[in-house]
Order: structure tokens, then sequence, then C-alpha cells
């Protein structure tokens, strides 16, 4: 066999092979501590735990049918988020609880927090669609194994809602009965525990209710505001009287009319508390001057790193609502108009939740219903409006070198 060809050429394979490259040995570079001891990656997961947690129903009862599997690990990985979601939004109230925002830079861990929890809903938003692979036949194979089992009954969901600040006599009831009527023993006790703390909607609220610019004694913000919304309104009203008489002078007329109710109701106090006992608006009136000071004065940097705060809260109810109208979708694609697997109307129970009632920062969205031209706006003088990090530039669109008075 030494005269072989073919153990010649793989001999001289080998002879002529090139030595390592510098790249190559340090890709190898190291050392493998999993095999001196210590905690790895499986125990520190507790992934077996983790792992073996699908038990499918199917299975168990001879009937093993693959896409409760798919149902088992999605739903699971619902709860996980949620889990994480919770424990930003508890950091986050804690942070205002404690009073720690008088700091302006524990802000930045209020963004980020509130941030991620942002990016995680779009997360549970678009995982519905791997929820979706399955059709309502792959559904209805396994359905009738969950029993009494419903989403209605997570517990992490509705403790996030009352968290961040669901109003409980906004709710929806379910099959005519309070939501706690689902729960009892610990959960229940976790579930009124939760309504009993402050929500994170009071807590912006009251952090609101300081934004500096407000004080009567100070820049007066509301005051001046009121007095260039009006004033504005009537520079415009004496330009559409002298037009000439014609159909669209009629309309701006009637326009104008309309601008004026709706800024009066603004500054109507009393009209803003009978809102607030309706539900149609949540934050206090003052909190509602802040909010839209700090929505006007956006530029500033004072201001930049609360509206961005206001502009992710409302993120956190834009994609809550997408949530829920998704599993209202996915629920009627899969079950039609039958009842839900706890009981209720299933599909029509759940449209009901997709509304307003449910949008906690209702009062944010509504800020661009009294935007303004900018030449309305109030200017600051920063050498006499010192507020903290405020901007010091004179090219500011909302800046004037005199003072507004």
């Amino acid at each position: 066999m030494s005269g072989c060809p073919y153990f010649e050429k793989k001999h001289l394979l080998f002879k002529n092979k090139l030595p390592k490259t510098e790249d190559e040995d340090a890709s190898q570079a190291g050392v493998n501590k999993a095999s001196k001891g210590g905690i790895i990656y499986g125990d520190y997961l507790q992934l077996n735990k983790v792992l073996s947690a699908q038990v499918l129903q199917s299975e168990l009862k001879g009937n093993k049918i693959h896409d409760e599997h798919l149902f088992i690990v999605t739903h699971q990985a619902y709860e996980l988020w949620f889990k994480q979601i919770l424990f930003e939004i508890d950091s986050v109230r804690e942070i205002f609880t404690n009073e720690h925002v008088r700091d302006e830079r524990n802000m930045l861990k209020v963004n980020t927090r509130i941030h991620r929890t942002v990016t995680i809903f779009k997360l549970l938003v678009d995982q519905f669609a791997v929820l979706e692979t399955m059709t309502a036949l792959d559904f209805f194979d396994f359905r009738e194994y969950l029993s009494a089992a419903s989403g209605f009954q997570s517990l992490q969901f509705r403790l996030l809602e009352n968290k961040i600040g669901v109003p409980e006599n906004l709710r929806v009831p379910y099959n005519r009965c309070h939501y706690k009527d689902n729960f009892s023993g610990h959960d229940s006790e976790m579930l009124l525990s939760s309504e009993q703390e402050p929500t994170l909607l009071k807590l912006v609220e009251g952090w609101l209710e300081r934004t500096p610019g407000l004080e009567v004694d100070g820049f007066n913000f509301w005051e001046r505001l009121e007095i260039n919304i009006f004033d504005g309104l009537n520079q415009e009203r004496e330009e559409i009287e002298k037009m000439p008489d014609s159909e669209e002078k009629e309309e701006m007329m009637v326009e104008l009319v309309k601008q004026k109710e709706l800024y009066s109701s603004l500054f109507d106090e009393k009209r803003h508390d009978h809102l607030l006992s309706k539900g149609e608006r949540r934050l206090s009136y003052k909190a509602l001057q802040g909010a839209l000071m700090i929505y006007f004065y956006r530029e500033e940097p004072r201001f930049q790193v609360p509206f961005q705060l206001l502009t992710s809260l409302m993120d956190i109810d834009t994609l809550m609502t997408k949530w829920r109208y998704n599993h209202v979708c996915m629920v009627h694609r899969m079950i039609g108009s039958k009842a839900g697997t706890g009981g209720s109307s299933g599909y029509q129970y759940l449209r009901s939740t997709v509304s307003d009632r449910y949008k906690v920062f209702v009062d944010l969205f509504n800020l661009a219903t009294f935007l303004v031209p900018r030449h309305w706006v109030p200017k600051l003088n920063p050498s006499v409006h010192t507020f903290p990090y405020m901007a010091e530039c004179w090219d500011s669109s909302y800046c004037t070198s005199e003072d507004s008075d």
C-alpha cells in the first residue's frame, strides 16, 4: 500500500498545509471556567424548571396535540415579560415615591426604564404573529383541554393595570362581576394592595404639578398663556371682520367661535373638575398645566427629558391598546363569536376593552387639541427665568432678550 497514489497525495496535503494564523490562534485563547466548578448557565437560569414547565393537557389525556406546545410557550413568554414590566414600573414608582425625581439626574433612570417598558410592549404586540401561525382548527383541537383557564385570570396583567393607573370605576365588568371576583387568597390580597398603592399616574401627576414656571409669583405660565391666546383670537377676529362678506368669511367666523369655546374650556377649572369626575380627564388641573408647559417648551434643555418621559407614557398607552386590539382580533379569528374559555362573551367582551376608558394617560394625548401658533406661547427670558438646566442660548424660538411682561 506504500505505493498507493491516494496516500501519497494525502501525505503531500498535510505536508504543505499552512501554519495557523495569528487570528486562528487568538480564537482559541481563554480558559474554560465552567470546567473548574461554580454556577453554570443552566443552573443560573434554572432551566430545569423553566423548560419542564410546558405540560400539555392534551398529552395527559392521551391525545397529544402539537400546537398546544406553542400556545403554552407563547403565554409563558408573555407572563415572563409582564414580570419584567412590573419590575421596571415598580422601580420607577419607587423613585417618584421617595421624591428622588427632585434630583434631575434620577430622571435618566426613569426615562431609561420607561423606555425599556415601551420596547418590551412592542415585542409583546409583535408576538401575536407567532401565535397566529396556528389556525382556528389547530386551536379547536385542544381548546377543550383548557377547561376554565382564561387569559382574564392573568394576575400580573391585572397588577400592571392597577399600578399604571387604570381607574377601577371605568373597568368593563366581567360577566357582570367585579374583576377581582376571579381571584382569591393571596392573589386577591395582592390585587387589593396594588389598588391602595400610589399609581404611576398619580405619581406623575404630583411631579407635573411641580413644573417650574407655574408659580403665580414667578413666570406664571398659565396666566400669560391665557392672555396671549385670547389676544391672538381677538386679533384674528379683527382681521376676519375686515374681509368682504363671503361664505369663506362666515366659515372662518364659525371656526373662530369654536376655537374660543375650546380655549375657554381649557382655562375653566370648574369644567376641568367636572370632566375629571366623569373620568374624561385623569390629571389634576395644575398637572395639566405642567404637561402643557412641557409640551410647549419641549425644545428647551430643562424640558427635553420631561417631554421624552411624557412621550414614552403615551407610547405605553398606545401599545397596551394595540396589544388589546391584537388580542381581540386573534380571539375573533380563533373562536369567532363563541364564549371564552373562562365563561365570558369572548370576542364581545374583549372588544369592549379597546377604548379610551383603559387609556391611563389620555390627557397627554389630548394636549395636541390645544396647540397654538408658536408666537402665542409666552416668551422665556433666560436672564430672568432661570429654571434649572434652562436654555441659555438666544436663538430659541421661545426666547426673547426682553422680559415678556
